[in-house]
């Protein structure tokens, strides 16, 4: 029996709210993203900025996690733990992740950023892996399986030569942080459960240049990095499911 909320008008309105601020962190923390920033400076903006908007960082204590945002650079796949020790330099790609919750409701979003120059294999990954997001959005609609979104992402990365982690996932939010059901970036065509109006989940791509595996740090338990080295990308935004297709909570730049 499936677990999936199908959230009402209220939680839609609540969550759809906590999902505008999300995205508006992500807008207002991109003035500060340049070299010689360190990313604890940046995960304090973050903090400063949630909490001006009456709202409180997600990921701040949960299961333990020190920080209020997550911020990886280059190799490091996702949960990278804001430091003053880490210091952007050109050349930079960035995921900065962050989930609101405002009123008791949850919204999560992560875009990519880059610090001065990158290279051109950077620049391809980071624009091949917001295709991968974009091409999984579009198969949100009532009635379309929820295996369908990692067929066409994994099918497109893998045309480009890429891989796409399959350790981490999309997930069911809104609620709660992690919800029901869980959206695998990779899987097999019309599987899964079907989507009906009123779901919400993020859609959160991991797509790697080099192999798919993930190394976890031993010492801090939440810093994911490829396993040879080689640059992620990562985008991700929050989408509920309409009666007619999908509506993308977490975005505030009219993207879409």
């Amino acid at each position: 029996m499936s677990k999936i909320i199908i959230k009402n008008q209220e939680q839609i309105e609540g969550i759809r709210k906590s999902s505008k601020l999300a995205g508006e962190v992500l807008k207002y923390i991109a003035q500060y993203v340049k070299e010689g920033v360190n990313t604890e400076y940046l995960d304090n903006k973050i903090e400063e900025f949630i909490r001006d908007h009456n709202a409180i960082p997600a990921p701040l204590n949960y299961h333990g996690f020190p920080k209020s945002s997550c911020i990886s650079l280059n190799e490091v796949v996702c949960h990278g733990i804001p430091s003053s020790k880490t210091i952007l330099k050109p050349g930079d790609i960035l995921n900065i992740d962050v989930t609101t919750i405002l009123d008791g409701y949850f919204g999560d979003t992560s875009n990519m950023f880059t610090v001065g120059e990158i290279s051109d294999k950077a620049k391809k990954l980071i624009k091949a892996t917001k295709h991968c997001l974009n091409l999984g959005i579009e198969q949100v609609k009532p009635e379309n399986r929820f295996g369908n979104i990692g067929f066409v992402i994994a099918r497109y990365a893998h045309s480009k030569g890429y891989s796409v982690v399959y350790e981490f996932c999309g997930h069911g939010v809104g609620i709660e942080f992690h919800e029901e059901p869980q959206v695998d970036h990779i899987a097999r065509k019309n599987t899964g459960e079907k989507m009906k109006p009123g779901m919400i989940f993020t859609i959160e791509p991991m797509i790697n240049i080099g192999r798919a595996k993930v190394n976890i740090n031993q010492e801090d338990g939440w810093t994911a990095t490829t396993i040879d080295n080689k640059l992620s990308a990562q985008f991700e935004h929050t989408i509920l499911v309409t009666n007619n297709g999908y509506e993308i909570l977490t975005d505030v730049s009219d993207e879409y």
